[in-house]
């Protein structure tokens, strides 16, 4: 079963593209482990097969403009719950929108990410 999450009724998609957002740098499609992101015509994302979505959210991590959508559905913990993101420099913002309209921000420093 694969709803797409704009119905709001058991949506259990993983990712949409915002074809209006994205701006067709190719990231998305580059790092899919399915190649299921091809560019369009228009020079646009576009997922072929949103069902055969594994959810790993390279495709997110990598779009610069946030127009790659995660959808955190129940079994994630997410309720619901759509994630993207947005960099500023070396800093990745991981904005969560819950279904209510409220946000959560968490920002990562890419310089930090191998010190451990």
């Amino acid at each position: 079963l694969c709803v797409d999450q704009s119905s709001k009724e058991g949506a259990i998609m993983s990712i949409t593209i915002n074809e209006e957002q994205c701006i067709g740098c190719g990231r998305c499609s580059e790092v899919c482990p399915g190649t299921l992101i091809e560019m369009t015509a228009q020079h646009k994302a576009a997922i072929l097969y949103p069902c055969d979505c594994w959810g790993c959210a390279s495709c997110l991590k990598e779009c610069p403009v946030g127009a790659v959508r995660f959808f955190l559905g129940p079994d994630m913990g997410g309720r619901g719950a759509v994630m993207y993101t947005k960099r500023n420099g070396s800093i990745t913002q991981w904005i969560i929108t819950k279904p209510d309209g409220t946000q959560t921000v968490l920002e990562t420093d890419s310089r930090a990410a191998n010190k451990y």
